[in-house]
């Protein structure tokens, strides 16, 4: 019987990891463009808010003028800087391209901000609307909380969202209780109260889940999230408008 020849080992005419080079490279077309589109920003990310600052400037300066006594123009100039740098700050931040050093500085500003302009837009409201001694308590209630929050962001700036986000939406919910004082003072304002709360939620709630993504190259969930805090924010001025031009007790 005629012996076998050997079968020759796998030259380099025959490699070996022919397939898996193949997987490699087929996952590779799918997700290279993928990662490229998200590790890019949206083509609209930070000009929202550019675009609202000079807009919350202006419309700062209008309320402060009209605001009828010193108190109301204090409390109208504390809404209108912290409208100013919430979306200011943004801009800044979303739109340049910064080092590891200045992104967490401005990182920490821009979370920051958030806690400030939820604080800043009750302040001409409870001072407006509501009776002295319950303005005062909602005005330390929502400050403190803002304080704290304030600490908690510089403190843990890398925190989870699922840990961060609801600390905005319960201090945005922290006059839940003296609603109906604000609906009995001015319907009108007190509704727009709650549907510029509700934009701010709504908001809150696409950017801790990070949807819906529209388009990863052009406008995404931040987008959207940024496009409601604009959406809240007018909605909040206009009910200060009315709430300092025809303040209780007037």
């Amino acid at each position: 019987m005629t012996p076998r020849p050997p079968v020759p080992a796998p030259g380099p005419s025959e490699p070996v990891d022919a397939q898996p080079s193949t997987l490699q490279d087929t996952v590779a077309s799918v997700t290279g463009p993928l990662a490229d589109a998200m590790a890019t920003k949206p083509l609209w990310r930070g000009w929202i808010h550019a675009a609202a600052t000079p807009l919350a400037i202006a419309a700062g300066i209008v309320l402060i003028a009209l605001a009828p006594t010193p108190g109301l123009k204090v409390a109208s100039g504390i809404y209108a800087l912290t409208g100013v740098l919430l979306f200011g700050v943004s801009a800044v931040y979303h739109r340049g391209n910064w080092s590891p050093g200045v992104r967490v500085v401005l990182k920490r500003l821009d979370h920051t901000n958030i806690m400030l302009v939820i604080a800043g837009s009750y302040t001409p409201l409870a001072w407006a609307l509501l009776e002295r001694g319950k303005a005062e308590m909602l005005l330390w209630i929502i400050w403190s909380g803002a304080i704290a929050g304030v600490l908690f962001r510089n403190l843990w700036v890398d925190a989870p969202r699922w840990l961060y986000v609801p600390i905005y939406v319960a201090l945005g919910l922290g006059s839940v209780f003296y609603m109906p004082d604000f609906f009995a003072a001015d319907l009108a304002a007190g509704i727009l109260i709650c549907v510029g709360g509700a934009l701010y939620i709504a908001g809150a709630v696409f950017y801790g889940i990070k949807r819906p993504n529209f388009s990863l190259r052009v406008f995404g969930f931040h987008e959207l999230f940024h496009a409601f805090t604009v959406a809240a924010f007018a909605a909040h001025f206009i009910a200060i408008v009315r709430a300092v031009l025809e303040p209780v007790g007037s």
